[in-house]
């Protein structure tokens, strides 16, 4: 039998990779998956682009060794892996970003994005059209803050929890009242500033308290200073007019609230006792005096339960999803960036290309066969693709504020030690 004579229509590969992109092609926001930097009405265009996508073709073109053999990939398949380099290379920064400075953001406003990961909403015209991930934020103790704040509260001394204020009107020979159930009446007022506020929730009762009106106040002089703290000594004993004495203003403080303790000590003649929010009062109580005691609570609610009178952040930044980053601008990355990006896209390409062999392992050709290298390219792609993402990763390990923080202290000691074998000028005048 004879073999058969052979006449293809055309001895070239209709698909190939040409050796140069065409920016027509590049600039048409359709060749991309997403072209979300290619597509004019979008706030991430940029026609620099398109230009880095025709230039990506020509590296790979080179780098596979087109010249020599024909690379089965189309210009649009390089076009896709450079778009989602771009993207991989915001994506491993922005984490690490966020990582830097979550603990600063907590609580901060967060954002609204589209599908393609672009910010929208007022928080972007806010920015005067920047980008909080471009955005270096101020240093805020972050999570130090609201820890402090939550034991500030236990004392009394600040906070953000709103401390509400009630009494209760004692009655003749009646030693124990219920706090709880008062407060639960109180709550039903409008009048009240915890009106609907309590229902079933917990009442944690911080201060009880018995005031009488005081006959006069006198922790500055005026001939009212007879018996008062003053400086513990002989301040209080003269008139300011006559009396000068420079001290600093924490001792006025501190008088203040030592004078105020003397009242309460010394003035009252009752003290109570309080388990679980049940107040009884010592002695008991055998005339109108005292008619109504005073007391300071908290309401108990969940702890991501904005409250009405202020604002604590609860509904605002909680993690990295709700940091307002969207997608680096194109515009903004460097040339650091864009070498990784290009080496990135290459892998890509590798991995496109292995895929594309592997659908055919060998071509038969007459007595003969060819075996193509899709396994190598797989996983010479791979391989490629991980050590790219680590690189980067190590290097914005390295580069976070805390790290940054850690490196100078470091920078700062040794400048020390050096400067310690350096021998001090002795200055003449």
């Amino acid at each position: 039998m004879s073999r058969p004579t052979l006449t293809p229509a055309s001895t070239v590969s209709t698909v190939i990779l040409p050796a140069t992109g065409t920016l027509s092609v590049a600039q048409d926001a359709t060749t991309y998956p997403f072209g979300i930097y290619a597509d004019s009405s979008s706030d991430f265009f940029d026609s620099n682009f398109a230009l880095g996508a025709v230039d990506q073709v020509a590296y790979t073109f080179k780098k596979l060794g087109g010249d020599i053999l024909d690379i089965e990939l189309v210009e649009e398949n390089v076009y896709a892996a450079y778009e989602e380099s771009v993207l991989e290379y915001s994506y491993i920064v922005n984490i690490y970003q966020g990582k830097s400075m979550l603990t600063d953001v907590l609580g901060a406003t967060t954002g609204t994005f589209d599908h393609n990961g672009s910010l929208i909403g007022s928080l972007s015209s806010s920015l005067s059209g920047g980008h909080v991930s471009l955005r270096f934020p101020r240093f805020d103790f972050g999570y130090a803050r609201r820890i402090s704040d939550r034991s500030s509260e236990e004392v009394l001394v600040g906070g953000l929890k709103t401390v509400y204020s009630a009494s209760v009107e004692t009655t003749q020979l009646i030693q124990n009242y219920d706090l709880q159930a008062a407060i639960v009446s109180q709550s039903s007022s409008s009048l009240n500033p915890f009106y609907n506020k309590v229902g079933n929730n917990r009442i944690t009762i911080k201060r009880v308290y018995f005031k009488t009106p005081h006959a006069m106040w006198r922790f500055y002089g005026y001939y009212g200073g007879l018996n008062s703290v003053g400086n513990l000594s002989t301040y209080g004993m003269f008139a300011d007019d006559s009396t000068f004495e420079v001290i600093p203003p924490y001792q006025n403080k501190l008088q203040a609230m030592a004078y105020e303790d003397a009242i309460y000590t010394r003035n009252s003649h009752y003290s109570y006792e309080l388990k679980n929010n049940m107040l009884r009062i010592f002695p008991i109580p055998t005339n109108v005096t005292p008619g109504r005691i005073h007391f300071d609570f908290t309401v108990q609610e969940d702890p991501w339960t904005e409250e009405s009178g202020q604002k604590v952040g609860t509904e605002g930044i909680n993690n990295l999803n709700t940091i307002p980053f969207a997608n680096i601008p194109y515009k903004n990355i460097n040339s650091v960036g864009k070498q990784w990006i290009r080496r990135f896209a290459l892998a890509l390409t590798k991995e496109m290309l292995g895929q594309v062999r592997g659908k055919f392992a060998t071509i038969p050709v007459p007595n003969e066969s060819i075996t193509l290298n899709h396994s190598e390219l797989l996983s010479q792609a791979k391989d490629e693709q991980d050590k790219l993402r680590e690189e980067l990763k190590t290097i914005l390990a390295e580069t976070t504020y805390d790290k940054l923080a850690e490196t100078e202290t470091q920078m700062s000691n040794n400048a020390n030690e050096t400067l310690k074998n350096v021998p001090g000028g002795v200055f003449v005048g």
